[in-house]
């Protein structure tokens, strides 16, 4: 049974592991990504000092040397590769394209200058070719991030992070100088709930304590009414109350840098300077209402609250984006599906032969190891689906590659992947780093001899 798995992220590799590893069905995994690279959010998304959560790659690696397996880097959905093409050349498809998209605030004035989506921000200082040319202001002098959770925590840290400390981790070139020059003093970290509802992992928010010349402040009576006994012991929650209040109690030692969390509190509105550019964010206090249908309301009655700052970061969730062919939910932001088959039209009936995995089936969330087990769990269905699927005929397994050069098309393979990380590693290892990535398309294909693809439409 011959399958193409759209997308080399995590998802995409763990639902490659579980088909190959099967013993009841011989399956040959043709696996596509619209970049070069493989690894997907793994090298663009996870932030650049923390390098033991990159090291997972070396499990996909090891995937990737099955001799049933293909990479085609370089090659997008859509303007390369049809959904029509792959549904003649393949028994199965599996659609792990994860989101690259962002929620929005919904407030006026969103989108002015320096208020700037956080997958743009982590893309930037991750070196992803999509957002290597962002304009990120990093002048002002005091900057807030919209959201708690762990994107939040990501974002923050690495503003207020030393640039020495960051020289020694995978962060971008372009990145690393512009935060050496970086101005920004005061950060406030903005959620719109109370502690217990804030979904920082404790790693993550006690990162934020360790921080060199940070102080962290945090107003008490926000912490006000929450309680260790209110939350099973070891939870979530509880371990974040723990770290929160041992934040509170901790002297302003007057450091150079200060980061304020704020909690109870929804941006309403931008404010612009006379450039157009941000100067303020307006917030109101909210309320929680406990039980089945708690949710946080903003209380009328409160007055709004004015803080100066010359930049935004919304981290409020990730979005799914529609792709030509597939279905998709308009409402959920993800490829519409059940339990990771895909469905369409109002009686969900299944498309034939079509799954996704990962943050496309379910939205943001679940860490990377919990993918593992949610890209097996799919692919079962298509066990149980596909039986008898491999006696459909299909085209020579590289007639998808003919297709691929007539429309002047170079796949990147694995090997030529390999090629780019040892460019890579070199680079790094001039600065005493684990990598100095390449973060142009054109330059990649230049270094693997192909110049002549440097305007291919995959690139776009």
């Amino acid at each position: 049974m011959r399958v193409a798995i759209i997308g080399s992220g995590p998802a995409g590799f763990y639902a490659a592991e579980a088909l190959l590893k099967r013993s009841d069905t011989n399956v040959a995994v043709d696996m596509f990504d619209r970049l070069p690279t493989p690894f997907g959010l793994v090298r663009g998304g996870v932030a650049p000092d923390h390098q033991r959560m990159k090291s997972i790659t070396r499990a996909y690696e090891k995937i990737a040397d099955h001799p049933s397996f293909r990479f085609f880097g370089n090659v997008c959905l859509g303007p390369d590769l049809k959904v029509e093409d792959l549904r003649r050349h393949y028994h199965q498809i599996v659609y792990a394209v994860g989101n690259e998209g962002d929620r929005r605030l919904g407030i006026p004035n969103e989108g002015i200058a320096r208020c700037t989506p956080s997958s743009v921000f982590v893309g930037w200082y991750n070196g992803h070719p999509d957002y290597r040319s962002a304009k990120i202001d990093l002048t002002v002098s005091a900057a807030a991030v919209i959201g708690h959770g762990n994107v939040g925590a990501d974002t923050s840290r690495i503003l207020l992070h030393s640039p020495e400390h960051l020289s020694k981790t995978d962060i971008a070139e372009h990145a690393l100088e512009a935060l050496r020059q970086s101005r920004i003093r005061a950060l406030y970290l903005i959620g719109r709930q109370g502690p217990e509802q804030a979904t920082f992992t404790p790693k993550e928010l006690q990162e934020l304590g360790q921080l060199e010349d940070v102080d962290i402040i945090i107003n008490p009576d926000e912490l006000a009414g929450t309680t260790l006994e209110a939350n099973p012991e070891g939870s979530l929650a509880e371990q974040n109350l723990h770290i929160l209040q041992s934040f509170a109690k901790r002297p302003v030692a007057g450091c150079k840098k200060k980061l304020i969390l704020r909690f109870w509190h929804s941006p309403t509105e931008l404010i612009a300077d006379q450039t157009g550019g941000v100067a303020a964010i307006k917030l109101r206090k909210n309320s929680f209402t406990p039980g089945p249908q708690g949710e946080v309301i903003a209380d009328p009655s409160a007055p709004l609250e004015q803080i100066d700052v010359g930049m935004v970061l919304t981290a409020v969730g990730f979005a799914g984006k529609p792709i030509e062919g597939i279905p998709f939910d308009e409402e959920k932001l993800l490829i519409t599906n059940e339990d990771g088959r895909v469905v369409s039209g109002p009686s969900r009936q299944p498309v034939p032969g079509e799954y996704v995995v990962g943050w496309a089936r379910s939205g943001p969330r679940g860490l990377i190891g919990f993918h593992k087990g949610a890209s097996a769990t799919v692919v079962n269905h298509m066990i149980a689906d596909g039986a008898g699927l491999e006696r459909r005929q299909l085209p020579d397994p590289d007639a998808i590659l003919a297709i691929l050069q007539e429309r002047g098309i170079q796949p990147v393979t694995f090997y030529d992947w390999k090629r780019l990380d040892d460019v890579e590693t070199a680079r790094g290892a001039r600065r005493g780093a684990p990598r100095d990535k390449i973060v142009d398309v054109a330059a990649m294909l230049r270094i693997l001899g192909q110049e002549d693809l440097a305007a291919a439409p995959s690139e776009s």
